[in-house]
């Protein structure tokens, strides 16, 4: 695995190699990038970057941005080099690197857990864990918020066999709203606007947050391949200052870059209101923390990450011993 020591030796020579760069300067890399799903508030730093000129300025000519499967597929497709960034679950990406999947973290975009439980609050209240005893609970088998799911049951003393799991996939709301599950597993800032949409607005939904109950752990956020870093890390450089160029610009023009995001979609063009409520709910609870309020947004910490990979192998979710300099860097992060 790659170590941090040696990503910083390859980073420094791309930062002072890349130092002055402007778009006119060199003629741009061309990038894809490939997203975890369908696109979300939390993806608008991708399409507002193109938009407003932060790529372009710094060298990069963002080509397709694609939807995606799940995290655990995008990590593959990045780590397989069939795209060059990604976006997706952290934790998740721990769980790849333990796999022998070569990611590498770049940026953590949720300071905290987006995840949580979702219920209709008219039909069920949720105040604490124990109140999934004995429900139906809709979750897509496989990724990220199954592997949330999982280490949120063992941090609460809870096991499968409490509740019946029925698999769903997006969109969650005609599952739940049709009363064919109590509860869905999702995000606060991806599920729970397309929901509230749909059940009655705000105070629709009964939420109970992971980070509340036992799962300390990043969020989602932005990640390369190691041969990215190893073969063009003066690229990742350039793309890595852009991105946080556009995310302080979406958080301070969120209803702008929902916009932007809006018109850049296929199909989006009546779905900027759920993109701005996305892009509300993470500004309101995930997007800064101490660290970012220090060093900018999308920061990380080797003692976050360190947490992050203690909760998930104290609940089982992690099998192999990593180290939080196996799976992120921090180094990119310096070049803003």
């Amino acid at each position: 695995m790659l170590r941090r020591s040696l990503i910083k030796a390859i980073t420094l020579a791309a930062l002072v190699g890349t130092a002055g760069l402007t778009g006119a300067a060199s003629a741009a890399d061309k990038v894809n990038v490939q997203l975890d799903w369908v696109v979300r508030g939390n993806h608008a730093m991708f399409f507002v970057g193109k938009e407003k000129g932060f790529f372009s300025e710094n060298g990069i000519d963002v080509g397709e941005i694609r939807k995606g499967s799940g995290s655990p597929d995008a990590m593959r497709l990045v780590g397989n080099e069939n795209a060059d960034f990604g976006f997706g679950d952290l934790p998740t990406l721990a769980v790849a690197r333990s796999q022998n999947v070569p990611v590498v973290a770049l940026a953590a975009v949720n300071q905290h857990s987006p995840l949580a439980i979702i219920s209709l609050a008219k039909t069920k209240k949720l105040t604490s864990p124990a109140d999934l005893k004995g429900l139906t609970i809709g979750i897509h088998p496989a990724g990220s918020t199954y592997i949330f799911f999982r280490g949120f049951l063992a941090a609460n003393g809870l096991s499968e066999k409490d509740m019946t799991l029925n698999s769903v996939s997006p969109p969650y709301e005609s599952y739940l709203l049709l009363g064919r599950v109590q509860t869905v597993v999702g995000y606060i800032d991806a599920e729970v606007p397309e929901l509230e949409a749909k059940a009655g607005g705000p105070g629709s939904l009964s939420i109970m947050m992971g980070a509340d109950h036992g799962w300390k752990a990043y969020g989602s956020g932005l990640f390369t391949s190691q041969a990215m870093i190893e073969k063009k890390p003066d690229v990742v450089a350039r793309f890595v200052k852009a991105y946080r160029q556009a995310f302080d610009y979406v958080v301070a023009h969120p209803e702008e870059a929902a916009e932007i995001t809006a018109k850049a979609v296929p199909g989006y063009a009546e779905k900027k209101d759920v993109l701005l409520a996305q892009i509300n709910a993470d500004i309101a609870s995930t997007f800064t923390s101490p660290d970012t309020k220090e060093h900018g947004l999308g920061w990380m910490t080797k003692k976050q990450w360190e947490e992050t990979l203690k909760t998930l192998t104290d609940q089982g979710v992690l099998k192999a011993q990593l180290s939080a300099d196996d799976v992120f860097t921090d180094t990119f992060l310096a070049n803003k």
